[in-house]
């Protein structure tokens, strides 16, 4: 039974940092691309990181670009995602997705405001 679990998500004053994490199990977590997401209110879902299985090549979109850093830990089957320079535009649900598997952890609210 794959399973996703984010945490780290919280209440963060703008030009902060936070670091979610993403662990899981259930699939051989190596040999899957990962994918962090974001949806904020009346808003689509946003791609906003990416990391291939081995970590060798990652993908942001220009929202994040410069802010935002995946990375991974093979041996601990946890994905994070780094954020610095935080703006209220930020303000999500953000979700790590498993690409090879296709499932979706349960999300970790991040809200950005003074």
């Amino acid at each position: 039974q794959v399973q996703l679990v984010e945490s780290g998500g919280g209440l963060v004053q703008p030009g902060g940092s936070l670091r979610l994490s993403c662990a899981a199990s259930g699939f051989t977590f190596s040999r899957s691309a990962m994918s962090w997401y974001r949806r904020a209110p009346g808003k689509e879902r946003e791609l906003v990181a990416f990391i291939t299985g081995t970590g060798g090549s990652t993908n942001y979109p220009d929202s994040v670009k410069g802010r935002f850093t995946i990375s991974r830990d093979n041996a601990k089957n946890t994905v994070y995602l780094q954020m610095n320079s935080l703006k209220p535009d930020d303000t999500a649900v953000y979700y790590c997705q498993a690409v090879a598997v296709g499932e979706w952890g349960q999300g970790t609210q991040v809200t950005v405001s003074s």
